[in-house]
């Protein structure tokens, strides 16, 4: 059976043509030509089996013949919120796989010990949806830009908030323990700090507002590491049997 491709178009059902980069690795990779089958996901929980049209150098228009909508593969939502690493290249492999292994949002925080001020989210926006396409995820997470740690834990929420960190004098509840107790259906959010982990005031401030003290188990993870686990943790306790 030939390999299916999928393609990005996030307004797929009332489009009629491939985005331009999306068109480009058909038109030029793929070799797709008028006829030929094409399946396009919209990110918003529809896959869509679809036929080419119209081709020519930058363009490649479809016809829809069947939408599939498709359900999440988890409970609840998995929010991650995490200082970026001196190196984005780290960050960019986590956001990768953490897509890859099903997360809702991702916000960036900015906080006292961040080596890293500013990000491209539209680098990071490009990264998650290659995983999508990768790993056939129907759902694209949110990519939140570079976000005060005080405003981002200020914020009205619905969601059970946690911080993980590494002060021996605050108390820490296991992460993976806290999560298997908690209904399936609640959405979570896990904040992760940058390399130097956030500052104590930075986690007495959080827990102020309603955030849970958590580990993430006994070693010292690096911050990738602690983002991919959280969302790992979440992962195995909501997703569907």
């Amino acid at each position: 059976m030939k390999e299916q491709h999928f393609f990005f178009v996030p307004d797929a059902a009332k489009a009629a043509e491939l985005p331009e980069d999306e068109a480009k690795h058909a038109l030029r990779v793929l070799r797709v030509k008028a006829g030929d089958p094409l399946w396009l996901m919209d990110g918003q929980g529809n896959f869509f089996e679809a036929e080419a049209t119209i081709t020519n150098n930058k363009h490649c228009f479809y016809q829809i013949k069947q939408t599939l909508p498709q359900e999440k593969a988890w409970r609840g939502t998995i929010h991650l919120a995490i200082a970026p690493t001196k190196m984005m290249d780290r960050m960019e492999w986590m956001v990768e796989k953490a897509t890859e292994i099903g997360m809702d949002s991702v916000t960036f925080l900015d906080c006292k010990f961040s080596e890293r001020k500013t990000i491209r989210t539209d680098r990071i926006d490009n990264i998650v949806v290659s995983a999508m396409k990768q790993s056939r995820k129907p759902f694209k997470p949110i990519v939140e830009g570079m976000t005060k740690i005080q405003d981002f834990i200020n914020r009205p929420r619905q969601d059970r908030l946690f911080i993980a960190h590494c002060y021996e004098e605050v108390e820490r509840k296991d992460l993976f323990t806290e999560l298997q107790q908690l209904p399936p259906d609640e959405a979570v959010t896990v904040m992760v700090g940058p390399e130097g982990d956030f500052s104590i005031d930075e986690v007495r401030a959080a827990i102020k507002q309603g955030a849970e003290s958590i580990s993430l188990g006994r070693a010292r993870l690096r911050t990738e590491t602690a983002g991919l686990m959280a969302v790992t943790m979440a992962q195995l306790t909501k997703r569907k049997l």
